[in-house]
């Protein structure tokens, strides 16, 4: 036989110790029975299980390693380790659990963390922590749940009558007087049936098959003209149906709405849409409170609750992106050269004897001081033109000499000038805006000034100046005179004036559309000053555009406009010689292009939609099985 294997006492070092805060189960007690001494193949298998209960510890497979702690423990009770260690991995396992129970809460997973909690309190039910967790989990849920609005206060002050049915289907297949039929009818489903005084003798006729109650009642009371009561859960009562007997027999129940936030106006308009489409004719408001009172049967409480519900939901939103982009261009082109405009033509000796004669007393002193003989007039103009005391316009352009003697001739051209001049600019504009409206509401942006227009005047004076002694004859006083003329002379004007808005406006109304797309409607003006005016007011030039476009979830529109849009060209030269193909761009040329577009690009965002996507569903109107 192998030598038998001695398990130590102590807990091993590869198994941990337990934390302060964990949970651990209480070490069960031992039977005194089983305290008698195991034998050695069962102690030699519970060590075995022991150490592989530790290696799986190690691993934090903490079920394994308790299932097999607890088969060491059954095998060798004489051992308090391996009940101590199974304690310890069932608490591990527990803390385990409720940390991946937590985790799937932060993934807004619940059944991930319901399993996990579940599965915590299955291997530990006194675990206090997990059952909290759990309590906590099925709170939410039931917070999460929407409560209809009538149903959030009707069980506080008494709940409906509901009546106990007995069976689910019944067959029908009777001919006799009508009051019997009621109660066959009611007693088939295991009601008792009190009937009326209004419900008078008359012979009908019920043939249905596998007829639920709420079918036979229905077929029943057009057959009968009458409608049903319910007294306590196992009684009626049937009433012949007339207008009267609803008002007296139909169960009223009271509900009260707070609607706070409303003015006194919209809740007089919540009490007509009670009054008028829900026939409920007991309505009280308090507008203090801002509660709504209602007294009416069941059915019309709840689908004026759930009328209201879809109203106080508000309609939905977007937000508009608008960027607004305006490109300006200018270009001014000034090339070529300009030929002389005018010429002179002068007679030479005329035009040396005129210098000759302004200038006698310099002629003297060039001659007196040796420069130039007497009757040189070349060597005396040059000297005079030289010391810059003369000037003149004919001799520092120039001068082409023609004929001879005293016909002798000049011709003097005028300036000439090379141009070669180019001035471009370019000029970007963005403006990021934002709209935020309601759904079918108006969302207006103005970008530009107040321009002031008079249009009237007004003045609280006249002209003519009354008659007052002492004052409208002055006497030697000259200042009273004077102050007498001015207050003639004013007459004060109060201008009226109307400040118009100049640039641009723009209205974009969205609509949402079931699918959550969004129908645009745009109006775009755009108001500026024309530059001329009537009587001094000035005339203002106006566009505009309109149109609808239909855009899905991410889709943009783009509104593209050319403001201003000019070319002009001006050509100096020859006549003539400037219009020859070829050399009119010899001569001066002046061009200038100027432009303006303006870019408007949209893009809706439903950022609240008050109802869900798609369509409603379609209601259809089941007539029953019909009754002979």
């Amino acid at each position: 036989m192998p030598p038998q294997q001695t398990v130590p006492q102590q807990t091993p070092s590869s198994l941990p110790a337990a934390s302060p805060g964990s949970q651990s189960a209480a070490p069960t007690a031992v039977p005194a029975e089983t305290t008698k001494q195991s034998r050695a193949s069962d102690r030699r298998r519970a060590a075995k299980l022991y150490l592989q209960a530790s290696k799986l510890f190690d691993k934090e497979i903490f079920e394994e390693a308790m299932g097999d702690y607890r088969k060491a423990a059954e095998l060798d009770p004489s051992n308090r380790d391996y009940s101590l260690a199974a304690d310890l991995a069932l608490s591990h396992a527990v803390t385990a659990l409720i940390q991946t129970a937590t985790k799937d809460r932060l993934k807004d997973d619940g059944s991930g963390e319901r399993a996990a909690l579940a599965h915590a309190l299955e291997l530990d039910p006194k675990s206090k922590e997990a059952t909290e967790l759990l309590y906590e989990l099925s709170d939410e849920a039931l917070r999460g749940q929407e409560i209809p609005l009538y149903q959030q206060t009707a069980s506080t002050m008494g709940e409906t009558v509901k009546l106990v049915l007995r069976t689910k289907a019944h067959s029908f297949h009777v001919h006799d007087d009508q009051a019997k039929v009621i109660k066959e009818v009611f007693s088939a489903y295991g009601l008792e049936t009190t009937l009326d005084e209004s419900i008078k003798p008359a012979q009908v006729r019920l043939d249905m098959d596998d007829a639920t109650f709420e079918e036979a009642t229905r077929v029943l009371g057009m057959l009968t003209n009458s409608f049903y009561v319910p007294l306590d859960p196992h009684r009626v009562l049937v009433v012949k149906d007339t207008r009267d007997n609803r008002t007296q027999f139909t169960r009223q129940e009271l509900e009260t709405i707070y609607l706070s936030g409303m003015t006194d106006q919209e809740m007089t308009d919540v009490i007509n849409l009670a009054k008028n489409v829900f026939q409920i004719t007991q309505a009280v408001k308090d507008t203090t409170e801002g509660t709504l009172t209602l007294r009416a049967p069941e059915t019309s409480l709840i689908a004026f609750n759930a009328t209201m519900r879809e109203l106080l939901q508000g309609r939905s939103q977007v937000l508009i992106d608008v960027r607004l982009i305006q490109l300006a261009h200018l270009s001014q082109r000034d090339t070529g050269v300009q030929p002389p405009q005018t010429f002179s033509a002068i007679n030479v000796y005329a035009e040396e004897q005129s210098i000759l004669t302004a200038n006698k007393s310099l002629v003297q002193q060039i001659i007196s001081s040796g420069l130039a003989a007497p009757g040189d007039t070349l060597a005396i103009l040059g000297i005079l033109l030289a010391s810059g005391q003369i000037s003149s316009s004919i001799l520092s352009n120039g001068i082409a000499l023609f004929g001879g003697g005293l016909t002798q001739s000049a011709l003097s051209p005028g300036s000439m000038t090379l141009n070669f001049n180019l001035n471009t600019s370019d000029s970007h504009e963005l403006e990021e805006l934002e709209l935020r409206v309601g759904d079918g509401e108006d969302g207006t942006l103005k970008v530009g000034e107040k321009y002031p227009i008079q249009t009237s005047s007004f003045s609280s004076l006249s002209g003519s100046v009354p008659s007052i002694p002492g004052l409208t004859g002055a006497g030697a006083s000259g200042g009273l005179s004077s102050l007498l003329n001015s207050y003639a002379s004013s007459v004060p004007n109060v201008p009226q004036v109307e400040y118009q808005d100049l640039g641009l406006t723009l209205k974009a109304t969205p609509r949402v559309m079931r699918n959550n797309d969004v129908s645009l409607s745009i109006d775009l003006k755009i108001d500026a000053l024309s530059g001329t005016s009537i009587n001094g007011n000035p005339i203002l030039d106006n566009r505009a555009y309109s149109g609808v476009v239909m855009l899905k979830k991410g889709e943009s529109v783009m509104v593209v406009g050319e403001m201003d849009k000019s070319q002009m060209r001006a050509i100096s030269g020859l006549p003539g010689f400037s219009e020859i193909p070829g050399l009119n761009d010899v001569t001066d040329n002046s061009t200038t292009n100027s432009s303006s577009t303006l870019l408007i690009i949209m893009t809706p965002h439903v950022v609240r939609a008050a109802h869900a996507a798609g369509h409603s569903p379609m209601m259809r109107i089941d007539k029953g099985t019909q009754a002979h």
